[in-house]
């Protein structure tokens, strides 16, 4: 009898030291019984609110792996994934706090974001550029010189233009616009020539504009590409590493291009509309080779 106690109690401690070994996220999500998931409710189509009010999108697609993934390792079978929405302005402070466990968005992995929070493996990559309409034989930076462009107000897409208009001296009337419905409505009644935003966000818009076959998105950029990423909380590398080993196994395999397909290339809900937005070579090189990297020079197409 006492031989089995023994063994009773060592298991028990095996269990017991088991426990002990999570910590940080994984730890929170064991304690709790659910991972909170956060999204921005206008980041379309990476994470946005469909029809009956339910979060959906790109990014949200891949999170869903990420949290199947955690639920297996910790044997969570019944799991809760709660979502919660943010704003650009809550998003690092909720991550940092530990009320998200994971943003799921258009968020940009950057140097300066890096000293505060960490991503997973990129999942994007988008450029600044300018839409014109295609009745103005605007397609290149050089051509706006003399002309006016927009940009919203504050952003890092503006900043881009004033930088690129100095060093070129092109000349451009610069209007900032306080977001992107007043920025399309400039350039839709030709108060603005041309309207700065990333890639990805313009080919949105012209979707969904009244005409699209009207606007065209230029061929250069006012930046290189850069990554977005899935938002983790910084110095947590068991949480990271599961996150990185997922998104990695489905960048490199077949599935990637179905989930691209199904969010840039067909209609998504509510609208049914489709942004026919293909895959950079960019990012399909990316994918090849998954990282993390902040840096754009990382994500150069082979």
């Amino acid at each position: 009898m006492r031989r089995w106690g023994c063994v009773l109690a060592l298991v028990l401690a095996a269990h017991a030291a088991g426990a002990e070994e999570l910590s940080g996220t994984l730890q929170k999500i064991k304690e709790t019984g659910k991972i909170a998931v956060a999204f921005q409710e206008a980041a379309v189509p990476f994470s946005y609110l469909d029809g009956n009010q339910k979060p959906v999108g790109y990014a949200l697609d891949i999170c869903a792996r990420i949290a199947d993934a955690v639920k297996r390792e910790l044997g969570l079978p019944n799991l809760v994934v709660e979502t919660v929405p943010v704003t650009s302005s809550t998003r690092i402070p909720l991550m940092t706090n530990g009320t998200i466990d994971l943003l799921c968005a258009s968020t940009t992995n950057n140097a300066e974001r890096q000293k505060l929070v960490t991503f997973t493996n990129t999942h994007f990559l988008s450029a600044t550029r300018f839409a014109a309409k295609a009745s103005s034989s605007l397609r290149r930076i050089d051509d706006l010189k003399g002309k006016t462009a927009v940009a919203i107000a504050g952003s890092t897409n503006i900043a881009q233009l004033n930088k690129v208009n100095v060093e070129r001296k092109l000349g451009i009337t610069i209007v900032p616009a306080k977001d992107q419905a007043e920025a399309f409505l400039m350039l839709e009644t030709d108060r603005a020539q041309a309207y700065v935003l990333d890639d990805v966000q313009l080919a949105v818009a012209i979707a969904r504009s009244k005409e699209p076959a009207a606007y065209v998105i230029s061929e250069d950029a006012f930046s290189k590409a850069e990554p977005f990423g899935i938002m983790l909380r910084k110095d947590d590398a068991p949480f990271k590493a599961i996150a990185d080993r997922v998104t990695a196994e489905l960048y490199q395999s077949p599935e990637i291009e179905k989930l691209y397909k199904t969010w840039f290339e067909s209609p998504v809900p509510p609208t049914g509309t489709n942004f026919n937005y293909p895959m950079s070579a960019a990012l399909r090189a990316a994918f090849k080779k998954p990282s993390s990297s902040p840096d754009p020079d990382a994500y150069a197409a082979e």
